[in-house]
């Protein structure tokens, strides 16, 4: 069969599931776009097994060039997605954020994202993103190796709650444990801005149920279900069955996240994973879509 057709079939099963569900379409609120070199830079890591893949083999599944990786998410009739994008070392956030404006104002499906770092200017190129309309941001504590509580982030992080700007944040272990990963650091940042709308990716992978305690200890703080359920990832960090209930619980603040590109399966499988747990129809539906259209003001949201 060939990749086209491949292409079209996928597309067909993706959207049978939100149709069945009812659903205008998905929300995915953990994609990746970055400049070219950066992202071939980021497969070139997972292929060699690097140290953040926690030495498991992480094929890529959608090594497509930019424009088809975007017209694939809108086969799959994902609404609206984001450019997750990451600096691993001072001097990067700012001409990161730069690209990520032109991006969204040429892929006007693309949710305007922006990213920072712990550095003295940051909250003056934060401030500046805002005020540009970046829609979200992304923080990525295991690949910048920074503390999420560094003081030098602080005015950036009360800027982002006053405004109500959600940060999509990479602070679990997994799939390989960083210096300031985990809950700690992040509890410490809620506990001074309470009001921050930060996004725990992969569900906070592996510390499952510690994430699930800020998130019911904040309400603002929203869990991304990138990865979570996988069959892939189920063999690393198996979520555990004695939470579901409470992942239930916290139905309204679940948002759908797949990672995509970087992925060693199909996206249908994502979906088909949050099915799987038996939730109910109505969790499914918030979290593909309602949640994250209605924390994002898009239609039918």
């Amino acid at each position: 069969m060939s990749d086209h057709l491949v292409t079209r079939a996928e597309a067909g099963d993706v959207r049978r599931f939100w149709e069945g569900l009812g659903l205008p379409g998905l929300v995915d609120v953990h994609t990746h776009f970055m400049p070219e070199r950066v992202l071939r830079k980021v497969w070139a890591h997972f292929d060699a097994l690097g140290p953040l893949t926690g030495g498991v083999e992480w094929p890529i599944t959608y090594r497509e060039e930019e424009g088809e990786r975007a017209a694939l998410l809108r086969a799959f009739g994902v609404r609206a997605f984001t450019a997750m994008l990451y600096p691993h070392k001072p001097g990067m956030a700012r001409w990161l954020n730069e690209w990520a404006a032109g991006f969204a104002r040429r892929t006007p499906d693309c949710l305007h994202t922006s990213t920072l770092f712990p550095e003295p200017d940051v909250a003056d190129y934060v401030a500046e993103a805002v005020e540009a309309g970046a829609r979200v941001f992304k923080a990525h504590v295991q690949v910048g190796a920074y503390d999420p509580a560094d003081e030098m982030l602080d005015a950036a992080w009360g800027l982002l709650a006053e405004a109500g700007v959600p940060v999509v944040i990479h602070c679990g272990s997994g799939p390989a444990p960083g210096r300031h990963t985990g809950p700690g650091p992040v509890a410490r940042v809620l506990a001074r801005h309470p009001r921050l709308r930060l996004v725990v990716a992969h569900l906070g992978m592996p510390e499952y149920e510690d994430f699930l305690d800020l998130a019911e200890r904040y309400t603002e703080v929203r869990l991304d279900t990138t990865m979570a359920f996988t069959d892939f990832s189920e063999r690393m960090a198996p979520f555990p069955r004695r939470a579901l209930s409470r992942l239930g619980g916290l139905g309204d603040r679940v948002l759908l996240g797949t990672d995509f590109p970087n992925i060693p399966y199909a996206y249908v499988h994502q979906l088909h994973a949050l099915e799987r747990l038996g939730l109910g129809e109505a969790w499914l539906r918030g979290v593909c879509h309602d949640n994250a259209a209605r924390l994002f003001g898009l239609p039918g949201g």
